[in-house]
């Protein structure tokens, strides 16, 4: 089959791939694929449009664009999942309130470093000014899609070699638990609307401008000293906080 196997070749103003993007779009609506469901692979829809796999291609990054698909390597591209509720409260793990509501997680570090804590950064962890922090920053995943984006600072001086143990496990609790922290609980969350820059936009496979919401925590140990200051921005369209009682 052809390129124009499915619109007239002359006077055409809409790109073939925007017609089988708008197509997809439409069999989601209408729930012939449900949130989490595969696709067709590309020689699939190569075939059923009569296109090539570029075009194809195309069709599906602009879906990828607007949210709509997520690509897991290896795998496929898959129908992106319905919001994920997500409780704020005085317990808030990553992992564990993925798992709860059926999805895999997982944490990719971006980047992490030791350096003086800023002010505000020194205010909350209740430390003095300039004191040694570590900085860490990263992507929470559930499925292989991005949920969010966040940077935690944690007093160096209590926990030498975090940054490691943190590399090592991806999870917060863990490392933690390595110093004798064996529980720690939210003291305060502020949450803000936000639109998402370029970069966390990259990050998250959200369009510049889009919505995220922002959260700026502190835990504390069964002492009350704080032992991690956190900021965490949520892909707003994939993620619904909820307010936990306990």
């Amino acid at each position: 089959m052809t390129e124009t196997a499915n619109a007239p070749a002359r006077g055409r103003k809409t790109p073939l791939w925007r017609s089988i993007s708008a197509a997809l779009t439409a069999d989601i609506a209408e729930g012939r694929y449900a949130p989490g469901d595969k696709l067709p692979t590309e020689a699939e829809l190569s075939a059923r449009f009569g296109v090539n796999r570029h075009t194809v291609r195309r069709a599906l990054a602009d879906m990828a664009e607007m949210g709509l698909t997520h690509a897991r390597r290896g795998a496929g591209v898959f129908v992106t999942q319905a919001p994920t509720d997500y409780p704020i409260g005085r317990r808030v793990r990553f992992h564990q309130n993925l798992r709860a509501a059926g999805r895999l997680p997982t944490r990719e570090i971006l980047g992490g470093e030791t350096r003086a804590a800023a002010p505000r950064e020194a205010e909350a962890l209740h430390l003095p000014p300039g004191t040694p922090v570590h900085v860490s920053e990263g992507r929470s995943l559930a499925d292989g899609q991005p949920m969010a984006l966040f940077r935690s600072v944690f007093p160096a001086e209590r926990f030498p070699g975090l940054l490691d143990r943190l590399a090592e496990t991806g999870s917060v609790t863990t490392a933690l638990a390595h110093y004798g922290v064996g529980d720690f609980t939210r003291a305060s969350t502020r949450l803000t609307a936000k639109q998402a820059t370029a970069t966390q936009a990259l990050h998250l496979r959200l369009r510049e401008g889009d919505p995220i919401l922002r959260a700026v925590g502190i835990n504390v140990d069964p002492e009350g000293r704080p032992v991690e200051y956190g900021h965490t921005w949520f892909a707003g369209d994939r993620v619904t906080l909820t307010l936990d009682a306990e």
